[in-house]
């Protein structure tokens, strides 16, 4: 704050001494005041002034400025320009809610000790959750600049009738608070260091967060932050605990500030902060087997020269979420999106616009694999102080008006970086506890659902010469912990034979436009994929490894289903002679051997193949289960094989290349016994007969 600017203030605030009587007598550090500690005096002025080189320096600087102040502190606590400078200093650490006892005093001293004392103040209350004491010294504050010119004092005062407006959405808040637990993720995780940014694989297998270690890669510490350089860390979880994290290392680590961006769903892909110059850009790299590949920067679209924070990949891994403060935007950082062109490529950042983003500002946008809701952060909204959490769905291609995630999950203070699992039930973020390991913790929140109605018991006393009171026990009904509609598909890709892991690649097929939706691989060293199937779809899923036949899934989820996890290994079988496979995305009319449109991405795959290999011959079979005569079964089965080799022909493969066979009831691979295991039986397979 300019001087022309504290001495208005100063002549200002001498109207508020009038209202405020003295508790405590303010003590100057004067030789009049210590005449029988001179030594204790000047060694207390030192470290004043130690303080004050730290303290007028600004930012970074206020928490160098604690402990030479604390010490001065020690020797004379009863000075109103210490006690308003370490509130100050500490206001402006992650230790800043200790701040509050320190200007409260200050004011007690002094009120008019410095023209931001109430300012500040009000900033502590509002920290602190005492929303009624934060409205009243900012009202007192606004009363200070009334009628007053100068510029910089309005933008102040603009910031300040804003803090008013999260107070008052604060106390609304706090009445309501979600139900939910929040820990402290652990030592495995967390350090005495700054620990943030944490984001996970869509199961919660993998956990990648920032951390600012005095083992930095970086070595040493960053002048402009006057912190560590920034490291990036991994954790695996096992058996439902985290491992003890490591430093992910080179190439991902360099010797500059390495922080995470985001991370998609199947955990393969990691975007990484890299600050470019000064302009903050997102970096791209790829987990290939045990590695991670050199980080790559987006292209123009995505990384411009304004600053890029976050970013966050759609299930589909073709819609890309990040944060820019380039110009054109509605608030000083807003959330666009690019989409991937057919070759790969980034298309034109678009911002999300309202309702999302506000003239506020937005950060550490999340989309979650269901692919249609968003958490995001941001000061706008009815934020009750700093960046809040908030939730949006995509609804009619529209972003609903953001619902606040709410207290104890938002607090006063900033609260951002927020990613959750895919089942919904478990958030993660960094936040600041003085019951922490370090400035910043990586915490989980447990969203326990709506709140379950009591238990009652009534008695009904039965007046008779016999009778005993009878109990009627009232059963509440179940909560329903709200879960999001997902299906996680996940295994290990492998050999048939030899059960070593493959790296293959995994088409995802929408079956009802037959249209290709997303590309996967399944890692080359452990063979584990993962792929993120919203509800609403019938799913074709086709798995294929170069000198391997292809091996087809088919998951079909209702759009009313909730999350849920399926695990499915898949053993690729070699093109050898006799080996045959199931076609699952094969599918005929009701009792009939007319071949649907959903057939046709499953049948143009096995067309392919049967061009990319000229002299493969195969045998298509057809499979009923046991409901019907023998003698039905046998003509369906075999009318429905033909119709797929018709198909074949028609596409020009020639005829003597296949043969069609139907089987009947006579060769189920699951018992008849059960809607599920006659649907298995109900199938279409090919064999190869020659190569």
């Amino acid at each position: 704050m300019n001087k022309r600017i504290c001495s208005s203030l100063l002549s200002l605030s001498v109207v508020c001494c009038s209202f405020v009587l003295l508790a405590q007598q303010n003590v100057e550090f004067t030789k009049d005041n210590f005449k029988n500690d001179k030594d204790g005096l000047k060694e207390a002025k030192r470290n004043i002034g130690l303080g004050d080189d730290f303290f007028n320096r600004g930012d970074i600087w206020y928490k160098s400025a604690i402990d030479p102040y604390m010490k001065a502190y020690a020797f004379n606590p009863d000075n109103a320009l210490l006690n308003f400078k370490i509130g100050k200093s500490y206001f402006n650490t992650s230790f800043r809610t200790k701040s509050l006892t320190y200007l409260e005093k200050a004011q007690k001293l002094d009120p008019a000790v410095d023209p931001q004392l109430l300012y500040y103040l009000g900033r502590a209350y509002h920290l602190n959750m005492q929303w009624d004491k934060a409205i009243d010294s900012f009202n007192q504050f606004l009363k200070l600049l009334n009628g007053n010119d100068i510029k910089e004092l309005n933008a102040l005062g603009d910031e300040v009738k804003r803090k008013i407006e999260e107070c008052e959405n604060g106390k609304e808040l706090e009445k309501n608070p979600a139900r939910v637990f929040i820990d402290n993720v652990g030592p495995e995780i967390n350090t005495k260091y700054p620990d943030y940014g944490a984001v996970i694989s869509a199961d919660e297998s993998v956990m990648i967060f920032t951390s600012r270690r005095d083992n930095t890669t970086g070595g040493g510490i960053a002048p402009e932050l006057n912190e560590y350089f920034e490291d990036i860390y991994i954790s695996n979880k096992k058996e439902g605990k985290w491992s003890t994290a490591v430093n992910i290392g080179p190439p991902i680590n360099t010797k500059g500030h390495d922080a995470t961006a985001g991370l998609s769903p199947d955990g393969q892909t990691l975007y990484v902060y890299i600050d470019d110059r000064g302009d903050g850009n997102i970096y791209e790299c790829h987990l290939k087997g045990a590695n991670w590949s050199k980080p790559e920067k987006m292209n123009k679209n995505i990384d411009s020269d304004a600053h890029e924070s976050t970013a966050s990949i759609s299930f589909d891994e073709r819609t890309l979420f990040f944060v820019s403060d380039r110009k054109g935007g509605l608030g000083d950082k807003d959330i666009y999106y690019s989409k991937k062109d057919e070759k790969g490529r980034w298309g034109k950042a678009v911002n999300v616009g309202a309702p999302i983003n506000t003239p506020y500002g937005e950060e550490g946008v999340f989309i979650h694999p269901d692919g249609k809701t968003m958490y995001f952060s941001s000061r706008g909204h009815n934020s009750m102080g700093g960046y809040d959490v908030f939730k949006s769905t995509l609804v009619n291609g529209q972003w609903t008006e953001p619902v606040n995630l709410g207290y104890p999950i938002n607090t006063p203070d900033d609260d951002v970086f927020f990613v959750i699992s895919a089942s919904g039930k478990h958030g993660y973020y960094a936040s600041f506890n003085p019951s922490g390991y370090g400035e910043l913790d990586n915490y989980m929140i447990t969203f326990l659902g709506d709140e379950k109605i009591p238990v009652l018991n009534t008695e009904d006393n039965l007046l008779a010469s016999a009778a005993e009171p009878i109990k009627e026990r009232v059963i509440a009904p179940p909560v329903e912990i709200r879960s999001a509609q997902i299906t996680l598909l996940k295994g290990v890709v492998t050999d048939e034979k030899t059960n070593q892991p493959i790296e293959a690649s995994i088409e995802l097929v929408d079956n009802g436009k037959n249209e290709v939706i997303a590309n996967f691989n399944s890692n080359s060293i452990s063979g584990k994929y993962l792929v993120s199937l919203p509800s609403g779809k019938n799913y074709g899923i086709a798995v294929k490894a170069e000198g391997y036949l292809f091996h087809s899934e088919n998951v079909d989820i209702p759009a009313s289903a909730a999350y849920q996890e399926i695990v499915r290994d898949i053993a690729l079988k070699k093109f050898d002679v006799g080996t045959k496979i199931i076609l699952n995305n094969i599918f005929f009319d009701f009792d009939k051997a007319t071949l649907r449109s959903e057939s046709t991405n499953e049948l143009e795959r096995l067309t392919k193949m049967l061009n990319d290999m000229p002299n493969l011959k195969i045998e298509i079979s057809g499979h009923t289960d046991n409901k019907g005569s023998a003698n039905y079964n046998q003509v369906l089965s075999e009318s429905r094989s033909k119709s797929v080799v018709d198909y074949l022909i028609s596409k020009g493969i020639q005829a003597d290349r296949l043969a069609f066979k139907g089987y009947g009831l006579t060769q189920p691979i699951a018992s008849n016994d059960t809607e599920e295991g006659r649907q298995q039986n109900r199938r279409t397979e090919f064999k190869i007969t020659s190569k």
